[in-house]
């Protein structure tokens, strides 16, 4: 598979798209998330799998976002997300709560091809109320009270991460992070950011084959150094804390969000740091 600029895999990505994005703590594309924003994409509904962070509050500051499903968004130690706030406050955009449960299992169904999959822990939650699209009824196996909620599967239009590496055929190795193997089962398609693309089959190695999502999986690829920052990678680099702290007091403002987005997006010299 031959790897794409940055620019032309946020081409692939529509207006309107439904896109599964992992958690800060996770392989995000915060790269990716940046270049949508210089493409100037619009109506974009996200899942956070299974919360959300910086790429997330970033997109929806820029004014990407129409909707958002997810269990939480947060800037972890540096607080709230700001941009998301304000958002919701404002009604800009359409929140539909999820628990990470959930959001794992709608996507664990899509992956397995089923329509939907049975969870029990959110019984008796609030959140039950806000969800028409989940349906309690009585477990067809158990005694007559037996209750049990039914997810529908969710399928992603894509599903975006950033990874270590790619081999010359597509696979990508994403190492313990096997929940971004589970986003790139369900969806449709995965578009992935990845530090360097190294020589051979990642799958003929003992050792990195389990770490490794197939070729069959993956949509399109750009190389994108330090992308996932200020996010940690695994071993490549550490969470740059002072970079998301800087972020979360600027964003506190449409004023101070705007002058982050010149300076980190849109300027000539914006670097992955």
């Amino acid at each position: 598979m031959t790897p794409i600029s940055l620019a032309a895999l946020a081409e692939r990505v529509p207006d309107g798209a439904l896109i599964a994005l992992p958690p800060d703590n996770s392989l995000p594309s915060v790269a990716l998330a940046k270049a949508l924003i210089r493409r100037g994409a619009r109506n974009l509904r996200l899942v956070g799998v299974p919360v959300s962070g910086l790429a997330t509050d970033i997109l929806i500051g820029a004014g990407c976002v129409a909707e958002l499903e997810t269990s939480a968004v947060s800037l972890g130690e540096a607080g709230f997300a700001p941009r998301f706030t304000a958002a919701l406050r404002e009604g800009r955009i359409r929140l539909r709560d999820a628990t990470c449960p959930a959001i794992h299992t709608r996507l664990q169904a899509a992956e397995k091809g089923v329509p939907f999959l049975p969870l029990r822990g959110i019984l008796g939650s609030d959140i039950l109320a806000h969800r028409p699209d989940w349906k309690v009824i009585r477990n067809p196996f158990g005694p007559e009270d037996d209750e049990i909620v039914l997810l529908p599967a969710l399928s992603p239009d894509i599903a975006v991460f950033h990874a270590v590496m790619a081999d010359a055929v597509g696979n990508v190795w994403v190492g313990r992070r096997r929940e971004c193997a589970t986003i790139a089962h369900a969806a449709r398609e995965s578009l992935v950011t990845v530090e360097r693309i190294v020589p051979g089959n990642l799958l003929e190695d003992e050792r990195l084959a389990p770490g490794a999502i197939h070729a069959t999986y993956i949509t399109a690829i750009a190389v994108a150094p330090r992308g996932a920052h200020p996010a940690a990678l695994l071993d490549e680099y550490g969470y740059d804390a002072a970079y998301v702290s800087e972020y979360a007091r600027m964003a506190q403002s449409e004023e101070g969000f705007r002058a982050w987005l010149e300076r980190e997006v849109f300027a000539a010299e914006a670097l992955p740091a």
